[in-house]
């Protein structure tokens, strides 16, 4: 595509479901972008209880039980109705593979961590998981694909194979592959995907 020429947006749904009951976690994964990753009503019919956000230039207010004492110039905080996690991605060059890494781990262990009983810590449900970016078609794509290929190697033997899923369920158009992920993007994922299994390795 010339740099000349406007780029063409192909119209995708707020979130897509990418896979049903993943072995492992019994949970559904979602992928979607930010309007999606807004949308409370469409997170409660999906019983969405945990949100990934990749994108380093995008904050969603998702608390909706403020603490009242403090007031402004502080900024809103609180708990929200879903547990929240986030990890820094550029959406083009710019990434360190480590922060691919970093985000595999953190995804990982977010679908493993567990809630003690206390009142401060109030969405204790295992419910379905919805991670997402700007636009749900570069950085979500590349850390679900390091997720899947590195927890699913036999279903996933390749990066590529778990990008060739996502782009399909995800609804994006053959015309936008090109930079569904970014190429910087899968060269970095590409690089942790190696240093996962080497620290795999290591541990056996």
């Amino acid at each position: 595509m010339s740099s000349s020429q406007p780029k063409k947006r192909y119209p995708r749904p707020p979130m897509s479901l990418i896979v049903e009951n993943i072995e492992g976690y019994d949970i559904d994964i979602y992928l979607g972008g930010s309007a999606g990753a807004a949308d409370r009503q469409l997170h409660e019919e999906n019983n969405i209880k945990v949100i990934f956000n990749c994108a380093v230039n995008l904050d969603i207010d998702l608390a909706s039980t403020t603490d009242h004492k403090h007031q402004p110039p502080l900024l809103n905080f609180g708990t929200g109705h879903v547990r929240y996690y986030k990890i820094g991605l550029i959406d083009g060059p710019g990434n360190p593979s480590e922060m691919l890494l970093s985000g595999y781990y953190l995804l990982r262990a977010a679908l493993l961590q567990r809630m003690p009983e206390k009142a401060s810590y109030p969405i204790k449900e295992q419910g379905n998981l919805l991670i997402h970016c700007r636009g749900g078609r570069s950085r979500s794509v590349a850390l679900l694909a390091l997720f899947l290929h590195l927890e699913y190697p036999q279903t996933y033997p390749s990066l590529q194979s778990a990008i060739d899923l996502i782009r399909i369920k995800r609804e994006l158009h053959p015309d936008e592959w090109y930079e569904t992920p970014k190429p910087a993007l899968i060269e970095a994922t590409e690089q942790a995907a190696l240093m996962a299994k080497h620290l795999q390795k290591m541990t056996l």
